[in-house]
Parts: structure tokens; C-alpha cells; sequence
């Protein structure tokens, strides 16, 4: 499957859209990672718990993104953009969306 955050594929013709997929997730955040983001905070750095947690968060739903343009017969997607939101504080939702097309090498 070809992602791109494009509207165009370079050296693709698009040949039919399909329209819009998205992929979401919605995870807990991981408690050893907020007490270590805690004590980081107090002296600086990257927060490596949280970076590698929301980097599995954006790969999962990425992945989930895929499915469902797969599962509508697409083989690109177009224009992917990723939205982050918090809820309740506790909990956070990564969102993958884009335009499900079929795309036509050149």
C-alpha cells in the first residue's frame, strides 16, 4: 500500500477515489512512563517512555489505516494526515486519516 501525505503520486495516475478511511486508536498512558516523565520533568530531556508508547500509537493506527482502504479495494492512499487529541487526561487518541484511491502507474 502506497501512503503518501500528498494529494498527487508522483509517476501515478489516479484512477478512481475511493474516498475517505481512517484508522484510530485509543490508549491509556502507560503509568511507568508518566512517573518517569514526572522526574524528567524536573531536570530536562527526552521523555523516551512517551516518545516510543505515541510512536506504537501512530504505527497501530497507521496500520488500521491501511485496513481499511484495503478493505474498500484501494491500493494508495492520498492526502494522510495524522490528529492527536487527549482525553480526560488519562487517555490519549492518535487518528491516521486520508483519501482511499486507486492509483495507476505511468
Amino acid at each position: 500500500m502506497l501512503v503518501v501525505t500528498t494529494n498527487d503520486i508522483a509517476g501515478y495516475r489516479i484512477s478512481k477515489v475511493i474516498g475517505e478511511v481512517n484508522g484510530l486508536t485509543v490508549r491509556t498512558r502507560n503509568v511507568g512512563a508518566q512517573i518517569g516523565a514526572g522526574l524528567k520533568a524536573l531536570i530536562g530531556g527526552e521523555l523516551a517512555g512517551m516518545t516510543r508508547q505515541l510512536q506504537e500509537s501512530r504505527d497501530e493506527a497507521l496500520q488500521r489505516l491501511i485496513e481499511a482502504a484495503e478493505a474498500k479495494g484501494a491500493n494508495a492512499i492520498v492526502a494522510m494526515r495524522y490528529d492527536s487529541n487527549e482525553l480526560y487526561g488519562t487517555y490519549q487518541e492518535i487518528l491516521a486519516y486520508g483519501t482511499a484511491v486507486v492509483a495507476e502507474e505511468l
